[in-house]
């Protein structure tokens, strides 16, 4: 096989067959071919996309080059959920207890941070001794036991996908909807779910800043979920501005804390429930959302979301007394607040900057083996449409340094726009099933 001639042929718009990729792919694991070669293949890919059969079987490749979970015949329905990223997207961190506290099995394979999205892992670890680099026979069996694991890409997972993420982020690939989906979807299906939830994040904090990007990625992903045999649904919602008020990996485990028993923030409460909903109606626990929605309702009023959270926090090393006392958790050196420089109304609060900041405070990473500070961050209390005072404090920063409280105010300042009302996207604007498209 002569890779040179599949990479033209991709790039002239052409298809490979399913044993081309299986090949070309199985060779590149073995080093047989290299990354610069695969870096064209990728640019190809870019360019001029891929057909379905050459998705499915990109995705069923990459799968199949690690580990999955093998289930003991008659467990029960298990569900995950994957969102494709966001600044202040704390979701997972309540949405995985509450919906085990419902019945169903969730073992939820999070990711790091990188670039100016937040990542579900940095998060929980933020969680003094919280351990998420679970092997896959711890995964399965301490969801047996207690129905839920959140756990990190092991090594023993898509290590072809591991490889090829890696080059396309320095090779402004990472964009490509067909790359997206099967780097997601190969990860997920390696946890051999019966269900799966995505939501899939439009806007100028999103990767995917357009609605029918967005909606195109859904739709692949779940086209690739069901023909595997999962039952997939996507969500399509908002990253036009920060979802919550938290912004940075302790302060959005705090917050979290508040929305496991319903205190937490509008729109971060109205997402995790819609999810969640999905989540149950997929596992077959209730027959309609009506039904669903009041398992979920009555879950976090009687308590029962937040002692399977402590649950999973002494299962997986983490200190359970973060639960009474958030102040066990990494604190900021240093604090401050941020005014509302005149009488107005808060126009537009653009995530971007935040998210950058937190990178550049210390709190994200540029390399994947950067080590972080789980402190910094963002506390944004403004809404977009909100009147305020001069002078008001709107926000408030929080940095190991005088240094990170000027870059925090700086993005503060870039980020917030006053006056009149912005129209914003639907926090919720799509569901996207094999059925077809839905607008919200």
């Amino acid at each position: 096989m002569l890779f040179q001639s599949l990479i033209e042929r991709k790039r002239d718009g052409g298809t490979l067959t399913a044993a081309e990729w299986r090949e070309s792919l199985e060779a590149y694991l073995r080093d047989e071919i290299p990354d610069y070669q695969m870096a064209a293949m990728l640019m190809a890919i870019m360019a001029r996309g891929m057909e379905t059969e050459e998705l499915a079987t990109l995705t069923e490749v990459m799968r199949n080059s690690g580990a999955t979970l093998q289930w003991p015949e008659g467990t029960g329905p298990r569900v995950d959920k994957h969102s494709t990223g966001g600044v202040g997207d704390k979701v997972s961190l309540v949405l995985a207890p509450l919906v085990a506290s419902c019945g169903v099995l969730v073992p939820m394979m999070s990711g790091r941070g990188l670039g100016h999205t937040g990542g579900t892992t940095d998060k929980l670890e933020a969680i003094p001794g919280f351990r998420t680099d679970l092997t896959l026979a711890e995964v399965q069996a301490q969801v047996e036991r207690i129905g839920v694991a959140m756990f990190g890409q092991s090594r023993e997972v898509a290590p072809v996908d591991a490889r090829l993420y890696a080059l396309r982020d320095v090779t402004g690939t990472v964009p490509s909807i067909p790359l997206i989906a099967a780097s997601i979807m190969s990860k997920k299906l390696a946890e051999t779910l019966t269900g799966l939830v995505l939501d899939v994040k439009v806007g100028s904090g999103a990767f995917m800043p357009r609605s029918e990007d967005a909606v195109a990625l859904a739709q692949a992903m779940v086209r690739i979920g069901v023909a595997r045999g999962c039952r997939t649904t996507a969500l399509v919602t908002a990253m036009d501005r920060p979802l919550g008020r938290a912004i940075g990996n302790a302060l959005e485990v705090e917050e979290a804390l508040l929305a496991i028993e319903g205190r937490g923030p509008a729109d971060l409460m109205l997402l995790t429930r819609a999810l969640a909903v999905e989540m149950l109606v997929l596992a077959g626990t209730d027959a309609d959302r009506a039904g669903a929605t009041r398992r979920v309702n009555d879950a976090i009023a009687s308590g029962r979301a937040m002692a399977k959270f402590r649950e999973l926090i002494v299962a997986q090393g983490g200190n359970p007394a973060i639960v009474e006392e958030p102040g066990l958790l990494p604190q900021a050196a240093e604090v401050e607040l941020f005014e509302a420089p005149a009488a107005a109304t808060v126009a537009h609060i653009d995530p971007r900057p935040l998210g950058q900041a937190v990178v550049e405070m210390g709190g994200g990473r540029r390399r994947l083996d950067d080590l972080i500070d789980h402190s910094v961050g963002f506390i944004v209390s403004a809404r977009p449409g909100a009147k305020v005072a001069r002078g008001e404090p709107i926000a408030s920063v929080f940095a190991r340094d005088p240094a990170g409280i000027a870059i925090g105010l700086a993005a503060l300042t870039e980020a917030i726009r006053f006056g009149p009302a912005e129209p914003g996207l639907p926090l919720i604007s799509h569901r996207v099933t094999a059925a077809g498209v839905e607008a919200l």
